[in-house]
């Protein structure tokens, strides 16, 4: 869905009822807050009943009002502000008692990116990075918290992984100037979309290798040219970035590899462990201690 919502809603006004004309007014002047209301409380923000709200969603296309919600939630997906998205938070969550509601945010996040992401995508993915000749990773922003994570695993696991240096864009193409077929580029990305990764996206289909994108969208730029997506929901509606979905997704996508390579990962954590323990890697606790 795009801003072409909108214009159907200001096409449709002088067919609305007077309550339903209350909702479009709101929707057009603050669809960045409208998209992420319950129906109750839009209708008491302009002043309609619940059922009034529902039934606009009907006149205008939609099987329900869930479904309105999530085309606006989609149509802003790139373009709310940080300060927008403060005023979203502080709108959806308040002040009190923070941490069971983002808590229960997560959850459903995870839930709806268990019913969301293709398993068939999702195995495609495992044996193109398990086949590949070379991994390149790369998460620009807060998604370099997770391409950081994936590489830091797949090195365990590979020896053919790449993790993309992303501070300078002429050095970033440099990095991926001889990406083949038989490559697979993972592009992590969640909105804001960095332009540098949907860039580089770009240029990797084009030289043939296989795309696995991380986003949230099937609209996600990064997603138009990946030839195998994983979706997982993150959270537009904070200043703060909800990765723990996708992080879901990342432990998912390591854990299967690992179990398919299992004896080559069992022999490379033996030689690992040999060496933490010869340098002193990690603390040892003592168990006796009291």
């Amino acid at each position: 869905m795009n801003r072409d919502l909108i214009s159907l809603v200001q096409y449709r006004m002088g067919d609305f009822s007077k309550g339903q004309r209350l909702i479009g007014q709101y929707i057009m002047e603050h669809y960045d807050k409208a998209a992420f209301m319950t129906a109750s409380k839009l209708g008491s923000t302009v002043g309609v009943s619940e059922s009034t709200v529902v039934r606009f969603a009907s006149e205008i296309g939609y099987e329900g009002y869930p479904q309105l919600q999530r085309a606006l939630q989609e149509m802003i997906r790139n373009r709310l502000t940080s300060v927008q998205r403060i005023e979203v938070t502080n709108d959806q969550i308040g002040t009190s008692d923070v941490l069971s509601k983002v808590l229960n945010m997560d959850i459903e996040k995870i839930r709806r990116t268990l019913e969301e992401t293709s398993r068939e995508d999702f195995n495609g993915a495992v044996d193109d990075i398990i086949a590949a000749k070379r991994i390149y990773i790369m998460g620009v922003r807060s998604s370099s918290a997770l391409a950081v994570f994936l590489s830091t695993y797949f090195h365990y696991i590979f020896d053919n992984v790449v993790l993309i240096d992303t501070s300078s864009t002429s050095e970033l193409f440099e990095q991926i100037l001889r990406i083949d077929p038989g490559d697979v580029f993972i592009a992590v990305s969640f909105p804001r979309y960095s332009k540098k990764t949907v860039q580089a996206v770009q240029y990797c289909h084009n030289r043939g290798a296989t795309v696995v994108a991380i986003t949230d969208s099937q609209l996600s730029p990064v997603a138009e040219n990946a030839n195998r997506v994983l979706l997982a929901r993150s959270d537009m509606a904070s200043f703060v970035d909800s990765l723990v979905a996708p992080l879901s997704i990342v432990n998912a996508l390591i854990v299967s590899i690992g179990l398919k390579k299992r004896d080559e990962v069992a022999d490379t954590f033996q030689r690992l462990e040999g060496i933490w323990d010869e340098y002193n890697v990690y603390e040892k606790a003592d168990l006796n201690k009291k």
